[in-house]
């Protein structure tokens, strides 16, 4: 299994192993030998992000940023031990995640109360604080400057009251985290790229996620860059699907807002059946054993993350 996918203009995708090949990508950008990393993915990930830097020919001292769309764990856990290997870096991050960068206490508790602490110990070891010196907060607009290519930050709630979206100036390329779904290449047909919403326990927003991807939109992009798993093409027609999917996840919601104390199950047997029937009509070849498995646990955090907004939904 590559470790390191390369792509076009200095773009490339490194495998974070976490829980499963091809689950997460932390992507790095490389301009005329400085770097930044969009998206961190665990401790355990740095030796496939150092084995990537010496295959490139960097060292730790080139990078510049490291950049997590947002604080969950699988996209920032790993941050605290990468600044702490690049010297030079400094962390760009969201306004409302900088605090918890620099004292991940509450960090941790939160991802503990959804997984349990042994989970998260076992995941993501110990999370490290990082110098509130070294922290940037990405306010909406800002322009990180990468060796002269500048990177965009856009404020892209809907997954995360904590997430931004990166555009890439030079080629207007986009790295989204999680707020442009999810896309597991094992699920690719005949060049296609099946696509699917991904929720959050506890800060699903459909409307801000509506207009969040019409913000990326907007700057009709080429390529999209997700966490969950790296290049998509045919952005737009990927866009009609997860506005589409989207409102389908708050109809399963409000049909089962009323259900007690079989709510849950009912939300996760909805969205089991929703994927289905979507992958069956893109004509995935994967069977639903095989489907259900790789999206096993998105299914579970969709399905908690519809139970908390529906509940709140006015």
């Amino acid at each position: 299994m590559r470790k390191l996918i390369r792509y076009e203009h200095g773009i490339f995708a490194i495998d974070a192993d976490y829980i499963r090949p091809q689950l997460a990508a932390i992507h790095l950008i490389v301009e005329n030998g400085r770097a930044a990393f969009v998206d961190t993915g665990c401790n355990d990930s740095l030796p496939n992000v150092m084995a990537a830097l010496d295959e490139l020919g960097l060292v730790p001292g080139n990078v510049d940023y490291v950049i997590p769309t947002h604080i969950h764990l699988d996209h920032a856990g790993g941050a605290g031990v990468m600044m702490q290997t690049f010297p030079n870096a400094h962390l760009v991050v969201h306004p409302r995640g900088a605090r918890h960068m620099a004292d991940p206490t509450r960090l941790i508790e939160g991802a503990a109360a959804v997984y349990g602490q042994e989970e998260v110990r076992r995941l993501y070891g110990e999370v490290l604080p990082i110098d509130a010196r070294r922290i940037i907060e990405a306010t909406h607009g800002l322009n990180v400057d990468l060796a002269g290519r500048q990177l965009c930050c856009l404020d892209t709630p809907g997954h995360a009251r904590h997430h931004i979206a990166l555009v890439d100036k030079k080629t207007g390329h986009i790295f989204t985290g999680d707020i442009f779904g999810l896309s597991y290449r094992e699920l690719d047909t005949d060049a296609r790229q099946f696509i699917f919403p991904t929720t959050t326990p506890v800060q699903f927003d459909p409307v801000a996620m509506h207009a969040s991807i019409d913000l990326l939109m907007s700057y009709q992009p080429d390529a999209i860059y997700l966490t969950h798993f790296s290049q998509i093409r045919d952005t737009a027609a990927k866009a009609l699907e997860l506005h589409r999917l989207v409102d389908a996840h708050v109809a399963i919601a409000r049909r089962e807002k009323n259900a007690g104390a079989e709510r849950h199950a009912r939300i996760r047997e909805g969205l089991e059946q929703l994927l289905l029937n979507e992958t069956s009509r893109f004509g995935c070849r994967l069977p639903v054993s095989g489907i259900l498995e790789i999206f096993d646990g998105d299914l579970e955090l969709n399905a908690q993350g519809l139970g908390v907004w529906v509940d709140t939904e006015k």
